[in-house]
């Protein structure tokens, strides 16, 4: 399968679970809030396809797409959703809370920015085992205003740790706009302030978006310090929850628009012949269906499940 291929069949993977999730989210089956990231899976994959496997990420709360473009097992996925114990965190941590460790996926959290000092913790980790590990800690426009952010660019480039900092910038912090928190919209420059070298890059293409970060990988592979990424994205739903919001009036369907026209799924589906496009989602439409089916049918936590992993046990 060529690059093109993949990059199509990741999209849609993503972007068919989370509609998926949205079909059956007002059902109730599904335990816990969600934070979809159609419109916005471009970044994950673009990023995770110039990672090796062994390489690590660290996502945020709207981390299905990280997930996923990681390699993070699908059915653990959707049965966590479902609060199962057949999930990710055997069900007690939801949508958000997603983990992977033997994927490359570190856990999820839903407060802001906290995964930055955790993806840098691991970085230095790294550094000290002499491994070439990179790390690769996914964050929002909005978590550049905690005071993590800064403290965390700050120790990575002083110690010159492997650590890629992608920020997917989709213009709003729940219902804020950047300009309304920021008073510019300069976060590479922020980045820039650390002497940590920083580039803003189209994360709709998803093709373009790989090259870039290959490259960006490489470097910090080679030991010469972490990078920043500014990737400009859009999400089309809602903040949190599965439909659209445009009538809540922090922003219109008219600023979406454009966005709509560049859809990542719609730009690589175009490099493709509309029969190799049809297998692909047949494939993929099947896997899905397959690990909701695992999800309905995996049984809910025992009840002796409520304080394991609570309390260190004894050695």
């Amino acid at each position: 399968m060529n690059k093109h291929e993949d990059f199509y069949r990741q999209v849609l993977r993503i972007r068919r679970v989370e509609e998926e999730v949205a079909r059956v989210y007002p059902t109730d089956k599904i335990k816990s809030p969600v934070h979809l990231s159609i419109g916005q899976e471009g970044v994950s994959v673009g990023v995770c396809a110039a990672l090796r496997p062994s390489d690590v990420v660290c996502p945020t709360y709207r981390g299905h797409a990280l997930y996923l473009a990681k390699g993070g097992n699908l059915r653990a996925m959707i049965a966590e959703l479902y609060g199962k114990v057949t999930g990710c965190t055997r069900g007690k941590g939801g949508s958000m809370h997603l983990i992977d460790v033997g994927a490359g996926v570190l856990g999820a959290s839903a407060i802001v920015g906290t995964t930055i000092p955790l993806a840098v913790g691991y970085a230095y980790a790294q550094r000290l085992k002499k491994t070439d590990t990179v790390v690769a800690s996914f964050f929002g426009d909005g978590a550049v205003d905690e005071g993590a952010f800064h403290e965390s660019m700050n120790f990575a480039a002083l110690h010159k740790l492997p650590v890629l900092f992608v920020c997917e910038n989709n213009f709003y912090s729940i219902h804020s706009p950047q300009l309304a928190r920021q008073p510019h919209a300069n976060l590479c420059a922020r980045a820039a302030s650390y002497g940590v070298a920083a580039e803003t890059l189209d994360g709709c293409d998803v093709p373009a978006l790989y090259e870039s970060v290959r490259s960006a990988v490489e470097s910090v592979r080679r030991g010469e310090g972490p990078r920043f990424l500014e990737c400009m994205t859009y999400r089309f739903r809602e903040h949190v929850g599965p439909n659209e919001d445009f009538h809540a009036g922090y922003r219109s369907r008219e600023e979406a628009e454009p966005w709509f026209a560049r859809d990542p799924l719609l730009l690589l589906g175009q490099l493709l012949t509309p029969t190799v496009r049809t297998l692909i989602e047949a494939e993929v439409e099947a896997e899905i269906a397959e690990a909701f089916a695992f999800a309905e049918a995996s049984p809910l936590p025992a009840s002796d499940e409520l304080l394991a992993d609570v309390y260190q046990e004894a050695v």
